[in-house]
């Protein structure tokens, strides 16, 4: 049911916010606090220059009165569908499309700006905060241009606004999100049709919609789902793809910054002040000095003072890991409260209003870096600027064009990961860690907060729904999942019900195996200690040989680190075994810059249909990957692209890692024992099978495919570790202590030559 414009028009305002950069905006306290007060004449202001929209000044904007709040939309009980990335949530809207429901239920797929923009000319600013800006900024000049109509304008360039921002437009592409099942695709050729902005009809149409598609890190954040208009109460919510949810949750709300960002937005804030402290209310006067003064503890603490270059700044290497109290008394920063500042930033929009500063005065005599002690001579900015249009318009070389992006990206005020890591310091002290990390200069040093503590933020999910159901196809082992996420959220044990299932395909269709030895017995140790030594690469390429011999189609070997990869390929390649490797298969690596990976995907997927149609020397592709990289996860190896996946040595984490030794610590504190193992050892253990889990389930992805599974290392042959494979690989794995057995499986013709004339 569709409303009149006046409701459509208040809603698509209340709407209006940030989604993925309003996880760096900052939430209330619940500590009762005198509120900091906006500053009317800072205001009035910044307007001339640059600010972005927000709920509460939407409502003071169009005059909102308490009848407003009755006609916004009631929130029909809904399922809110959450997965990792956006081709993921298109994979389950297919399925939705495909199903006898697609005709009766009403979709939504929510995603950010960057992703559902139709406009080109903000679509072309690349980076998500600046399409973010851009499009608030836009909105901003709308309802000014509807404030000024009947009025003279003032002097000045016409403001532009978005053409795609129109309420009719809107109402219509609502009614069309909801009457018919979209993909994100569909939506955006859908917005191009009816001329109208799908980020903002997808935002319309949550309330009627009954089932909610979005990716779950904008569920996770409280700021973001409000900014997004979810309502969880009394909701079902799905989070698919849940094998690294308490890890995703440690990433969203812990923060970190660079000497050079502290630095360079202590002069941006000081500029700013400088320039238009005649304007500024004393509160607010007093609470930017309050953050000049945390940011100037911040930087002390690496050892570094403010005003001066920080890439000449020198400082001692080393990492420290301070409690939140201890890096509060360190920074001598104790003595400020910093659950009034959040709600100055909140109020003020001052991150925002320094960007469009910044942005607005690059070139004219603001400084992009540390500022100098000259203050800059208004009476010569006309000329600055004027010298500055000048260079523009000279041609630039390529260098000259490399220059400039690197500018831009300067400009960029860094007040906003700032704002996020003051409101990660008001976390309570045990849940939380500051990783204080000094790499020679102050530019490159950094502070880091650590999350150590997930519940505590997974808890007001679980608190307002009605059900949460958490899934995923490589979910073992669950037990530190229970512990770490439910347990400690306050989810008492009877109220969780767990359900395992078996796969689609019969069992016969797999084939696990557990290779203790090589094929001249030597033993398959891939420890630290051995990994590196010339006899076990060795023994490995003798292993890959073998097997390229023997399976057709595709091969995905996977590597435990892109160091230990390189180490072993470039072994390889001296010693002659990568040649004969590409004898039989041709060879593929997986690139380190994402951009590049669906490059390397396409060219071996077209090398391997190839060697079907034209069967001769090369029988497939070798493709060598990492565990926990850009393939291992997400990636369907499906059919001929992966008939058999290898996995060399147990991808363990890096025991050395400060960040690590603390959550584990923090588990060994706060969470029972079990099985005589502790919480920190199980940690380390269940991230590495997690790890194996999700990449060896890359192969069979559909009912009708095989594959075999070799697993490279005697330490898979353990009870305990076999225990933590997926139960419909566990059952059906078999351990060999010398290779002539497991080969022979992997050669007997019933497993693949079969396999392939039962499809036929």
């Amino acid at each position: 049911m569709i409303r009149n414009n006046v409701q459509l028009k208040y809603a698509m305002k209340r709407k209006s916010c940030e989604d993925e950069e309003a996880i760096k905006l900052l939430q209330l306290s619940k500590e009762e606090q005198t509120e900091p007060q906006g500053d009317q004449e800072d205001e009035e202001l910044i307007i001339a220059e640059y600010e972005s929209d927000d709920e509460s000044k939407t409502k003071s904007r169009f005059s909102a009165t308490e009848e407003d709040d009755d006609l916004v939309e009631e929130h029909v009980t809904k399922i809110y569908y959450c997965s990792r990335t956006h081709s993921q949530l298109a994979q389950f809207v297919h399925e939705v499309q495909k199903s006898p429901f697609s005709k009766d239920i009403s979709l939504v797929t929510l995603g950010s700006r960057q992703n559902l923009c139709i406009n080109d000319e903000v679509r072309r600013l690349g980076s998500s905060q600046r399409i973010n800006d851009r499009c608030l900024e836009m909105q901003k000049n709308k309802h000014d241009k509807h404030q000024e109509e009947g009025v003279k304008r003032k002097r000045g360039p016409a403001k532009s606004v978005c053409p795609y921002n129109k309420a009719t437009a809107l109402q219509q592409m609502r009614d069309d999100v909801l009457g018919k099942v979209h993909d994100i695709e569909q939506m955006l050729k859908l917005g191009r049709e009816t001329h109208s902005c799908p980020y903002y009809a997808t935002r319309l149409s949550v309330p009627p919609a009954q089932l909610v598609v979005l990716p779950y890190q904008i569920l996770l954040h409280e700021a973001t789902r409000k900014a997004a208009g979810i309502q969880l109460k009394d909701q079902v919510v799905i989070i698919d793809e849940a094998h690294n949810l308490s890890d995703t949750l440690s990433c969203i709300h812990s923060a970190e910054l660079t000497g050079a960002q502290l630095c360079r937005a202590h002069s941006q804030l000081t500029q700013y002040s400088d320039r238009y402290k005649s304007r500024l209310k004393a509160k607010n006067l007093m609470y930017i000095k309050q953050i000049l003064f945390v940011v100037e503890g911040l930087v002390r603490v690496l050892g570094g003072k403010v005003g001066q270059n920080p890439q000449t700044q020198t400082t001692q290497t080393g990492t420290e890991m301070l409690t939140i109290n201890n890096f509060l008394f360190k920074a001598q920063i104790d003595n400020i409260n910093l659950f009034k500042l959040p709600r100055y930033f909140e109020k003020s929009l001052i991150s925002r209003k320094l960007g469009g500063f910044v942005e607005k005065y690059a070139g004219s005599g603001v400084s992009l870096h540390t500022q100098n002690s000259i203050k800059e001579n208004r009476r010569t900015e006309g000329l600055n600027r004027y010298l500055q249009t000048l260079q523009s318009n000279q041609s630039t070389t390529p260098a000259d064009q490399q220059g400039s992006e690197a500018e831009k990206v300067l400009s960029a005020s860094p007040m906003m990961q700032v704002e996020g890591f003051f409101m990660a310091l008001t976390n309570s002290n045990t849940d939380g860690r500051v990783v204080v990390q000094k790499q020679g200069t102050v530019s490159e040093s950094s502070v880091k907060f650590l999350l150590l503590n997930p519940a505590v933020h997974f808890a007001q999910v679980l608190e307002q729904c009605r059900a949460v159901i958490i899934a995923g196809g490589t979910m073992q082992p669950v037990s530190d999942f229970k512990q770490e996420l439910l347990f400690s959220a306050g989810v008492a044990e009877e109220r969780i019900t767990e359900f395992s299932c078996g796969h689609v395909i019969p069992p016969e269709n797999i084939l696990p195996l557990v290779l203790c030895s090589g094929p001249s017995g030597q033993e398959l140790d891939f420890t630290f200690q051995s990994r590196d030594t010339p006899r076990m690469m060795d023994e490995t390429g003798r292993i890959l040989s073998n097997i390229c011999n023997v399976v057709p189609g595709g091969v995905v070997c996977f590597f435990p680190s892109y160091e230990y990869s390189r180490r072993i390929v470039s072994h390889w390649e001296a010693s002659g075994a990568l040649s004969r490797l590409a004898n039989k298969k041709k060879i593929f690596q997986e690139p380190k810059k994402a951009n590049q990976v669906e490059q390397v995907l396409s060219e071996f997927s077209r090398c391997i249909q190839r060697c079907a149609a034209d069967p001769g020397g090369l029988t497939g592709a070798l493709l060598f990957s990492v565990v926990g990289g850009k393939m291992s996860e997400g990636i369907n190896f499906s059919d001929d692209l992966g008939r058999c996946v290898v996995m060399v040595g147990m991808p363990y984490p890096n025991i050395k890692s400060p960040e690590l030794q603390e959550k584990m610590s923090y588990l060994d504190k706060h969470l029972p024992h079990n099985g005589g193992k502790s919480p920190g050892q199980a940690l380390i253990e269940n991230q590495c099978m997690k790890a194996v889990n999700q990449s060896i389930g890359r192969a069979i992805r559909h009912r009708g495919d095989y594959s075999s599974i070799v697993l490279c290392d005697r330490r898979y042959a353990r009870p305990a570790t076999l225990s933590k494979l997926p139960e419909w690989i566990k059952e059906r794995t078999s351990t060999h202590t010398t290779f002539g057995p497991a080969f022979a499986a992997l050669r007997k013709v019933r497993f693949f030559l079969e396999k392939k004339q039962k499809q036929v």
